[in-house]
């Protein structure tokens, strides 16, 4: 396991269901990122595991109430995040989890990072 630079907080089952959106999150968030990882021949369950480490930092900002690790195939990873404000985004990107990944990038990933920044344009 990659270290993050911080003790995990809590334990828990990764088979779990994410809790849906609600409308309040909903309201509430009107931008985010999403971040594609491809991850580099071997190292595959390194970056899972990676991913799932940075949950309790996710959990951790205040300005990120939306925060998902997605596994699309056996070496295709993403991170969606969502935001109120642009300083919650902004606090994100400079933040533990980017930090991280951007350190352990080489390591990682086959692609370099590429981060997009999305706004709402309109929400069910």
């Amino acid at each position: 396991m990659l270290d993050l630079g911080v003790q995990p907080i809590i334990e828990m089952s990764w088979q779990h269901k994410p809790q849906p959106f609600t409308e309040e999150i909903i309201k509430m968030t009107q931008m985010g990122l999403f971040v594609r990882l491809d991850a580099k021949p071997g190292k595959e369950a390194a970056l899972e595991e990676f991913l799932k480490g940075a949950l309790p930092l996710a959990r951790a900002e205040t300005g990120t109430p939306v925060w998902y690790a997605l596994k699309f195939g056996p070496s295709s990873f993403a991170i969606f995040d969502a935001f109120e404000a642009e300083d919650g985004r902004a606090a994100h990107l400079n933040g533990p989890i980017a930090a991280a990944l951007m350190k352990h990038a080489d390591e990682l990933l086959a692609k370099p990072v590429v981060i997009e920044r999305w706004d709402v344009v309109a929400v069910k």
